[in-house]
């Protein structure tokens, strides 16, 4: 067998091991469904006192052969079907004959790893952090479809089960062991085994709760009064939360009351047709090669130069103790390395230190770290003003307001004192790195790191490459930012760079749509039922139309100094009569929205008198395709003119750093996923109709003439 052996002691205890010959990891395809099928049919022959099913890969079982499910078709959807089917009905073979089966899991068990085990009536987790379960299918379009519906609702009930499921979280052994995901911890292999063992022989004969005849589904049937309540509002629940872009949570929401109404077998082949139902939609396989393929290659290190030598960072100097630079500050010293965090003051450097000790306090509060723990984290940060303080660290991350003279200022000051080879990022959003880094004595040394806020939630940095940034300084600003836990995305320098110049476009956009009349509210509900996190208007306020205003004049000044007008766009004289009123934002105290202090925010009521309504508004439609489109061309702009270099950064870096929908697989899989002809189309009367800024990339063009996707 390729994929499976099986061992039987002197005890008459079998173990059945999954050990993939062709593979690092264990996956479900055709060859292990026929293997395992083939082993279980032996395995009743002449059964057992019991089985140990465990793995000989450091993961327990890595899940579903995703390259199968990505390209299957809905002219191959029987054919998997029949597969999940055939190995369901093994798993189902195995639990009902009688004898125990524990699953010693000593590595991670994802997604169809985890259904193997839930088959199993023990499971015994090693407890070490890399050692997780769950089902994250979810997170690729998918549900659990190997019997991970059918038995999570029987083993919890529909109602606990549901997040489990659709929330596609991944817990370590204490929080599985508290919830009831597995039935015991060990602290060592061996000692797994010995515990599995003794289960063993203290239950010769044993039965799934869901197979015994007393069995009552925990928290009720949906029939039942209780649930039946609050199955009438769950899919309006989830449907706030996916707007209706992600069909996977709602499936497996039906997956489990259809399911929970029928006998066990009925409701194994219901789950198997909308798993099926959802491999063949064209949101899974957007999902699929962006979330998993492209993410993947991003992980490994593809925008890194191969043939220099990894760096790990111990010590780094920030200079900046604003939301920003505490924020990195912060994610610096979460992974143990030392920061030195300078500001003009002694007094605003702690200020800066103060966003760690709040996030500490919290954490510790909650239970994810130990005080000792926060303490030692906390210690890591040294607070300065002075810049001789800043000798010994190996790079500087410049994080200081957006203005070309201070940073020149600061880096000059820096470089003075620190040694040759120190590396000098700047967390500029828009400023063109090739000139901050003429302020540099080492320009090639020099290079952009643009991190998201609030930095410890936001996955994305965007690393920009200067003119002279030489290949040393971006393999090692790669490493520190993979080092982080964060995600790197790699482009070339121009105004803006990548995501600030395409987030500017929907801002932009909303902002303009407010200028023609079109209701503030319907802005921002098209937005939410696109997939965006966040309205345009929204985040404008969050950004400050203050800050907006200044960059949109540091631009005109770029241009004339190249002898070129800035371009226009309807949104600046909204933007310009918001200032007019005092509303610049969240900071300033209000903006679009008003921010009372006690309660939610609201749209500003100011808003229909300062911009009229038009009287024949536009479709929703109408307004979302603005929204998708106006990001999706500038980011084939960006690719047309090598701010880009590669499809995967595209799609990652709109997704993690810009909020594109998630739903679409990224800015430049939408166009994809829309068809590249049809986009253009689209975007054609779209020009026609709104302006030139919507006029199709020529890239596009020359894409249809060689009948090629982006890839």
């Amino acid at each position: 067998m390729q994929s499976i052996k099986i061992e039987k002691s002197e005890s008459g205890i079998l173990s059945l091991i999954f050990d993939r010959n062709d593979s690092s990891a264990n996956t479900i395809d055709d060859v292990f469904t026929n293997e395992f099928s083939e082993a279980i049919n032996k395995i009743i022959q002449d059964p057992p006192r019991g089985i140990l099913m465990r793995s000989a890969k450091t993961s327990f079982f890595a899940g579903g052969d995703l390259e199968r499910i990505y390209r299957t078709t809905k002219a191959e959807a029987n054919s998997l079907f029949d597969m999940v089917e055939r190995l369901k009905l093994s798993m189902r073979k195995l639990e009902t004959l009688g004898i125990p089966v524990v699953a010693c899991i000593e590595g991670a068990a994802l997604g169809g790893g985890f259904e193997l085990a839930l088959s199993c009536h023990r499971r015994i987790m090693l407890n070490q952090p890399k050692v997780k379960v769950g089902f994250p299918e979810v997170t690729l379009g998918l549900l659990p479809g190997g019997g991970g519906v059918t038995r999570s609702v029987r083993l919890f009930g529909i109602q606990a089960a549901l997040p489990f499921l659709t929330e596609g979280r991944k817990y370590n052994a204490e929080k599985a062991l508290k919830l009831g995901l597995v039935h015991d911890l060990a602290q060592s292999k061996k000692v797994l085994m010995e515990r599995a063992i003794e289960w063993i022989n203290s239950n010769p004969q044993i039965q799934q709760p869901w197979d015994m005849k007393a069995y009552r589904m925990p928290g009720g049937l949906p029939s039942s009064p209780k649930l039946a309540h609050i199955l009438a509002i769950a899919p309006a629940l989830i449907r706030k939360k996916t707007k209706g872009v992600f069909p996977a949570p709602e499936l497996i929401l039906s997956t489990m009351v259809e399911g929970a109404l029928v006998d066990f077998d009925t409701a194994s082949r219901i789950e198997s047709r909308h798993f099926v139902e959802l491999v063949c939609s064209p949101i899974s396989k957007n999902m699929i090669n962006t979330f998993w393929y492209q993410l993947n290659l991003i992980k490994s290190g593809i925008g890194r130069p191969q043939e220099i030598d990894k760096k790990k960072f111990k010590k780094v100097a920030i200079l900046g103790a604003g939301m920003m630079g505490a924020g990195v500050a912060y994610v610096a010293t979460k992974v143990g390395v030392e920061v030195i965090l300078k500001d003009v003051s002694l007094e605003r450097a702690e200020q800066g230190k103060n966003y760690s000790r709040k996030l500490v306090a919290k954490n510790v509060k909650s239970e994810r770290i130990s005080q000792e723990d926060g303490d030692r984290q906390l210690a890591l940060i040294q607070p300065c003003a002075e810049a001789s303080e800043l000798k010994g660290a190996e790079l500087v991350i410049e994080a200081v307001f957006e203005n070309r003279e201070l940073k020149a200022q600061v880096t000059q000051e820096a470089e003075a004192v620190l040694d040759e080879q120190v590396i000098f990022a700047s967390n500029t959003s828009t400023l063109p790195i090739s000139g901050l880094a003429t302020a540099s004595c080492r320009p090639s040394q020099f290079i952009g790191l643009h991190f998201f806020s609030p930095v410890d939630k936001m996955q994305l940095v965007e690393i920009i490459c200067g003119e002279a940034t030489n290949e040393k300084t971006l393999a090692h600003a790669y490493d520190f930012v993979q080092q982080l836990g964060k995600i790197p995305i790699v482009v070339n320098d121009s105004r803006g760079f990548f995501t600030s110049r395409v987030f500017g476009t929907y801002t932009q956009e909303g902002i303009a749509m407010l200028g023609e009349g079109i209701p503030a509210a319907m802005i921002e509900s098209a937005a939410a039922l696109a997939g965006f996190p966040v309205g345009p208007l929204a985040v404008s306020d969050e950004v400050s139309l203050t800050l907006m205003s200044k960059i949109r004049k540091q631009t005109a000044l770029d241009f004339a100094t190249e002898g070129k007008n800035a371009p226009s766009h309807p949104a600046h004289s909204v933007i310009d009569s918001m200032l007019d009123q005092g509303r610049a934002g969240k900071l300033s105290g209000g903006g679009f929205y008003e921010y009372p202090d006690n309660g939610k925010k609201q749209l500003w009521s100011g808003l229909k008198d300062t911009f009229s309504p038009i009287k024949n508004l536009p479709s929703l439609h109408e307004l979302k395709d603005r929204l998708l489109f106006i990001m999706a061309i500038e980011t084939a702009r960006c690719l047309e003119e090598n701010v880009l270099t590669n499809v995967h950064d595209a799609n990652i870096g709109s997704i993690f750093g810009i909020g594109f929908p998630a739903w679409t697989g990224g800015a430049l899989q939408f166009i994809n996923y829309f068809g590249i002809q049809e986009f253009i189309d689209r975007s054609e009367v779209l020009a026609k109709q709104h302006g030139k800024r919507f006029s199709p990339a020529t890239l596009l063009y020359t894409m249809v003439q060689n009948g090629i996707e982006f890839q």
